[in-house]
């Protein structure tokens, strides 16, 4: 055993830079939930406190805890407490480091972190899929190794190449580096964001955690709404990296690393994709489409527990499963749908149908699974999961759908990335529609054209109204320029709306803000480059890590599930950034290359179905089930008591919504979702609700 370690109820002590590492810790792969903390200059959080922020997240990692406390005791020397519960100790903590492990590979407890070694530690939440190729290199260099999984590869990889050992990681990572000889904290975030890192300063206790809700287990933190998060929240559904919605908190972005040290805080960028198109037939763009997701299938099987995947039938999904077919893999799969009634208010395809057809192309034993949530008990639970308010009811069909799947799975593979990756959202076809409106003349547009559109139905059942609310949202940004136009399309309130629905106080407090800054700061940074690779490079720095990968992550692991994204492996992601953009959307025709890539493995009626996209029915939600919520939660007294909107108004987006005038529905689910997030983090400072 190390110097200085005593196998007495595992608490070890460093004095005078010796170290402490146990040969016995054994880990493959460390998803969980990291949280920690170093005071700078100052501050008094004590174990309890570090406890407290693991507490928060024990839904992360329920398998097994770490704690790692540094105390000072004097300017000779220092102490380690190491254990799954903290010891009464005596002194100032400096720097506390946090662990909840959800075991995957290699289920030995004494899998256990926080990992050190040379006074270097680390709490790691992710999988970096190529570690072993990692640790041949490091061996080579003489690096020695007692464990047989990536947590200690991670950990090696820093002590080498320092910052630059990010770079060589595939795969989702958040991790934190105390590094005891340079006296600094490192944090880093996986290139995609598909692991999430907040992090709080106030230049006395530097503070971190996978999630808010731990932070705010610190009494330095504060728990106070950020109107900057609430404008862009109401602009998108969500709040963009790095703000969030509490005031301070912030995101690590997506592809960057962190130094906390005593000169303050820098943050840089470790990746960034670079969109470069190059001549290349589309035979070879679709073997190298299927080369990539082969390998990036492969390399996600790694698993000692119980293996699955998401089937909806469409292409992404269905590719990965011809993919996990190819290596071998005999998979369960998993389909969700809902009951006619529940779908009275949407028009959209049968995925159920499609996800039959692909299980029985491939023998996989396929769930279906029909939901029928009681959404007005389930929505403050999901809303706490969360985090941030994310206003999207998908949110409830991933709980639902995870939770089923956890009863005999662990780990599911996702086509999540695929729309992102090769341009396969409605909105990348309208901008291309947009383009060829604005030829037509300007007095059929206006005199004809806009009048019938408004004359249509904006909600209720039926297609109808299914394409009076498409097409009423389509005017509102198609004749406004390239960039405009593409953010309104993914807007929800625009700035009329919210000037109408905010209090005076609160317009005056945000007259200054524009919610499109940061979406503007990466269009332009895309300036010279085709509109497609501009929308798909917007897409996968926003929208992408802080709506699908945010909700996706939360509530698998509100459930102990693990999500794996084969389509968000950096080298695929990197492949199709060559490929050029008329491969992606040729004509009507969106994600063109993936479909002629897959069609030697998928039944042609998959490939070419309708689109359906992942939801669920807000609408019979709203009107049903969330009917005595609206009236409870959003009710004008609840209104008036927040001060940030006008009652009157959102009695009119009600109105309006029931009469069928406009599709408010998402309006409303923002509203409904920001007052459950408010009572759980902004009134109960993100403490888990007690039902």
């Amino acid at each position: 055993m190390g110097p200085g370690w005593s196998p007495r109820s595992g608490i070890g002590r460093l004095v005078a830079g010796s170290e402490v590492f146990s040969p016995y810790r054994v880990e493959v792969f460390s998803v969980c939930g990291i949280a920690g903390f170093w005071q700078r200059k100052g501050g008094s959080v004590g174990p309890e406190a570090l406890r407290a922020m693991g507490q928060r997240i024990v839904h992360r990692g329920p398998d097994d805890q770490g704690h790692l406390l540094l105390t000072e005791t004097g300017r000779s020397s220092r102490e380690i407490f190491f254990d799954e519960e903290i010891p009464s100790i005596e002194g100032r903590v400096e720097v506390g480091l946090a662990h909840r492990r959800l075991s995957i590979l290699d289920l030995d407890r004494r899998s256990r972190q926080p990992m050190g070694r040379d006074g270097i530690w680390m709490t790691y939440n992710g999988e970096v899929y190529n570690f072993r190729e990692l640790r041949d290199e490091l061996e080579s260099k003489g690096e020695v190794f007692h464990t047989t999984g990536d947590t200690e590869v991670v950990l090696a990889a820093f002590r080498v190449w320092g910052e630059r050992c990010f770079e060589r990681f595939n795969g989702m990572f958040a991790i934190a580096i105390w590094e005891e000889p340079r006296r600094r904290l490192v944090l880093a975030r996986d290139r995609l964001g598909i692991k999430p890192l907040v992090y709080h300063d106030d230049q006395e206790i530097f503070s971190f955690a996978s999630e808010s809700k731990a932070l705010l287990a610190l009494p330095n933190v504060p728990n106070e709404l950020s109107l900057e998060g609430l404008d862009c929240y109401l602009s998108f559904l969500w709040v963009p990296d790095p703000l969030t919605m509490i005031e301070g908190i912030r995101r690590v972005r997506p592809g960057h690393y962190m130094v906390v040290d005593s000169s303050g805080v820098t943050e840089t960028p470790y990746w960034s994709l670079h969109f470069q198109p190059r001549e290349v037939s589309l035979e070879e763009a679709c073997e190298g489409v299927r080369d990539q997701m082969d390998r990036s299938v492969r390399l996600r099987l790694a698993s000692d527990v119980p293996l699955g995947m998401f089937l909806s039938g469409g292409i992404d999904s269905t590719a990965i499963l011809a993919s996990m077919c190819a290596a071998g893999q005999n998979p369960e799969s998993y389909s969700v749908g809902f009951h006619a009634e529940d779908l009275s208010h949407e028009v959209v395809p049968d995925d159920m149908a499609y996800a039959r057809v692909a299980a029985e192309h491939y023998g996989a034993r396929n769930h279906e699974i029909f939901l029928q949530p009681d959404v007005s008990d389930l929505l403050p639970r999901v809303v706490w999961h969360l985090d941030d308010p994310v206003a999207d009811p998908a949110a409830i069909s991933t709980l639902l759908i995870c939770r089923a799947a956890r009863e005999s799975l662990t780990v599911l593979l996702s086509g999540m990335g695929g729309d992102e990756v090769f341009a396969g959202y409605p909105r990348h076809l309208a901008h291309r529609v947009a383009e060829i409106y604005n030829h037509v003349p300007r007095w059929i547009r206006r005199g004809l054209v806009a009048p019938t559109v408004r004359s249509l139905p904006g909600s209720g059942p039926g297609r109808l109204a299914t394409l009076g609310r498409n097409a009423q949202k389509f005017l509102r940004s198609a004749e406004s320029s390239f960039e405009d136009r593409y953010l309104g399309f993914g807007t929800y309130f625009g700035i009329s709306g919210k000037e109408r629905l905010y209090r005076p106080e609160v317009r005056e407090s945000l007259a200054r803000h524009d919610a499109f800054s940061i979406h503007r700061e990466h269009l332009a940074g895309g300036e010279g480059l085709d509109p497609i690779d501009r929308m798909l490079s917007l897409d996968l720095a926003t929208f992408l890590p802080c709506l699908n990968l945010a909700y996706t992550d939360r509530l698998s692991m509100a459930v102990g599930a693990e999500v794996r994204v084969p389509f968000l492996d950096h080298e695929l992601v990197e492949y199709a950034a060559t490929l050029p953009p008329s491969f992606k959307l040729r004509g009507r025709t969106r994600k063109y290359v993936l479909k002629k890539a897959m069609e030697p493995r998928i039944p042609h009626s998959i490939i070419w179905r309708r689109k359906a996209g992942f939801g669920a029915p807000i609408r019979s939600w709203l009107a049903k089930d969330l009917a005595q919520g609206i009236s409870d939660w959003i009710s004008p007294s609840v209104l008036e008591s927040r001060g940030l909107f006008r009652p009157e108004e959102v009695h009119q987006l009600q109105e309006d919504l029931r009469t069928g005038r406009k599709d408010t529905a998402l309006q409303i689910w923002q509203i409904l979702t920001l007052e459950l997030w408010m009572r759980a983090y902004i009134d109960q400072r993100g403490e888990e609700p007690a039902n």
